[in-house]
């Protein structure tokens, strides 16, 4: 994003703080709002890319993971996501199904799901290696920019993450 409306957003969120009590409660003012849009603009924008592969965004996710580190074991990588084994499990199970992953019992402790990739699983990586040019496509943003956002997202989620 260029100087200039990094300069207009730092203004708007000047003014916003310095408003009174009715302003900070409109909704073009929540920093909430506009991450909540951001995320649903984003996972539509990934839609007709995953379609291409039968995965949806949760199961994207999940295989980036995976395509970095094989063998993690199911709690690890809900760690990893920020997703419980409720959410996970069925996740996996249609993962599982459309033959991309395995689960296995760890070697050391049998009560440990392990996952692995399928041969179609590591195949996929070489189609999905396209989608994250084609999305700072769509977002036309400099890559510096994404950058920073991308820090200010992790810094936001790892403060929120510690007052919990």
């Amino acid at each position: 994003m260029p100087s200039s409306e990094l300069t207009s957003m730092e203004k708007a969120l000047e003014m916003s703080e310095t408003t009174n009590t009715d302003n900070v409660l409109c909704l073009e003012n929540q920093v909430c709002f506009s991450l909540y849009s951001a995320a649903n603009a984003m996972v539509r924008a990934y839609r007709p890319m995953l379609d291409k592969l039968d995965l949806t965004y949760p199961q994207y996710l999940v295989m980036l993971v995976l395509w970095q580190e094989q063998g993690i074991s199911v709690k690890t990588l809900g760690d990893k996501l920020f997703l419980d084994s409720g959410t996970l499990t069925p996740l996996l199970k249609r993962l599982e199904s459309k033959g991309l992953v395995s689960r296995g019992r760890s070697e050391q402790d049998e009560r440990v799901r392990v996952l692995s990739l399928t041969s179609a699983g590591q195949a996929l990586k070489q189609q999905a290696s396209e989608i994250p040019h084609l999305m700072r496509c769509k977002i036309g943003a400099e890559i510096d920019d994404l950058k920073a956002l991308k820090a200010m997202c992790d810094k936001a989620l790892a403060q929120l993450h510690s007052v919990d």
